[in-house]
């Protein structure tokens, strides 16, 4: 059997933090499309330099 127990939690309601917070979210969506970019342009190297 299981026994819920409430807790009291404040969460606050800021709409202005996730403004705030884009440019570090572009940020990272940017690295993570350089790597991206960087693994596809290392697999066409080694692709091009092993194949016969």
């Amino acid at each position: 059997m299981y026994v819920l127990t409430s807790t009291a939690v404040n969460i606050d309601f800021n709409p202005m933090a996730f403004i705030e917070n884009l440019k570090y979210m572009g940020v990272g969506m940017l690295v993570i499309f350089v790597v991206i970019g960087i693994i596809i342009l290392a697999t066409k190297l080694v692709n091009y330099l092993f194949s016969e």
